[in-house]
């Protein structure tokens, strides 16, 4: 563990400092990982305006835009103009006192301002420097600028999403960004567990496509074993069944019957032992191979009941199913609040808002919602001052050359 970080807390990471140059989602939802685990991090912005997303609204919640409060906890803020000469040796100065680097930048655009994995590693060469682009820094695309919905269209997920005899779809919510940052974190770790053993830090390179390859999972697989191209299931599995959802007399219930041993259950339970005893059933198998007829079955019978009904006897069974809620119905279910998937934090300038908790429940280190997402620039004083030595005359020089401002206020209205 590093001897430069300031402990954030009693977390599993507490000690090591992370120095944030990333910005939009992949990259703050990696930080954010870490931090929920204890890491300092510290956020660079640009002044004025900062991280793209604090401009993303509405919704807004007063000044701050709901998108940036979700990914941004547990982090200072620090705005410095990386345009600028001396907001670049800034930087340096800080990485040279961090133990990891993110960065989201086009490929080559850290290199020319001086900030590139092999001139930050010669002052500092137990530094881990992960970055996340659209193609990674390697390949024909390196260059090509990476979004979450193209990727998503590119990288074949959108191709197996949507009705089967429907258009394709994108995943409701930045799936390829999100799972991005989840494989850098995860990657970060691995490398802090490598520096451990050797000294050295590396280089990460995350790409939003490969993520986007990798979590087509058993899809992908699917068609390297066959050859046959996946389709489009709408709510159905291309490999089990009955797993997909039935309309109700009510409504709509998600069902999934994962084993032979369940789906003996689930006859048994909704009275009907026929479709056990039918040899086209018996396995799952038969069950793919002969899914209209089976699905069809089932249809007709879920919608003799509501879904509370056909909820209460196949709970009752062990059968796996749901409801399909919708968002609110979600965030206020006893069980996602008994596990604090929710929770309340101060924020500087809003009061108490609500934030998802983190999903990792650790024994003797918990993740924490520490602290609300930052105002833009709030630490900005306190970490050159602290970590880089800054006299005050250094910061009003700096304000002066709009090199960086000890703290922005909020956009306006009109500034958005």
């Amino acid at each position: 563990m590093s001897q430069r970080g300031k402990s954030a807390g009693d977390g599993a990471l507490a000690g090591l400092r992370v120095l944030d140059l990333s910005r939009i989602l992949a990259g703050p939802y990696c930080s954010m990982v870490l931090s929920d685990y204890g890491a300092e991090i510290i956020k660079v912005e640009r002044p004025g305006t900062g991280d793209g997303t604090r401009q993303w609204g509405p919704p807004w919640v007063d000044t701050e835009s709901a998108y940036f409060l979700s990914v941004n906890r547990n982090k200072k803020s620090v705005t410095l103009d990386l345009k600028q000469p001396v907001g670049q040796e800034l930087v340096r100065r800080l990485a040279g006192r961090s133990d990891i680097l993110i960065e989201n930048f086009k490929p080559g655009t850290a290199q020319r301002l001086g900030l590139g994995y092999s001139q930050l590693a010669r002052d500092n060469p137990g530094l881990i420097y992960c970055s996340i682009s659209g193609y990674g820094q390697t390949g024909p695309y390196r260059d090509r600028p990476g979004y979450d919905s193209v990727i998503q269209a590119q990288g074949g997920i959108m191709s197996v999403t949507g009705p089967s005899d429907g258009e394709p779809h994108k995943v409701g919510v930045a799936i390829v960004d999100i799972s991005a940052g989840l494989f850098a974190a995860t990657a970060i770790l691995a490398a802090v567990h490598s520096r451990t053993k050797t000294g050295a830090g590396q280089h990460i390179d995350v790409a939003l496509l490969d993520s986007q390859v990798a979590w087509l999972a058993n899809v992908a697989q699917n068609y390297l074993a066959t050859g046959d191209p996946p389709l489009r299931y709408g709510n159905a599995h291309p490999n089990i069944v009955p797993y997909e959802t039935f309309p109700t007399a009510d409504g709509q219930l998600a069902l999934a019957v994962g084993n032979d041993g369940q789906y003996e259950r689930f006859c048994q339970a909704v009275g009907r032992p026929d479709l056990w005893a039918d040899e086209r059933f018996r396995t799952n198998h038969g069950r793919v191979t002969h899914r209209r007829v089976l699905v069809a079955e089932l249809c007709r019978l879920f919608a003799k009941k509501t879904t509370a009904q056909w909820l209460e006897i196949l709970l009752a069974a062990t059968i796996p199913a749901s409801a399909i809620n919708d968002v609110p119905s979600l965030l206020t279910d006893p069980q996602v609040r008994a596990r604090e998937m929710v929770q309340s934090v101060d924020h500087a300038t809003l009061g108490k808002i609500d934030l998802i908790g983190p999903v990792a429940k650790f024994s003797a280190t918990p993740a924490k919602v520490r602290s609300a997402p930052p105002t833009l620039g709030a630490d900005t004083q306190a970490i050159l001052s602290e970590i880089l030595g800054c006299t005050r005359e250094e910061l009003e020089e700096f304000e002066r050359q709009g090199v960086t401002r000890i703290a922005d206020d909020p956009p306006t209205g009109e500034e958005r």
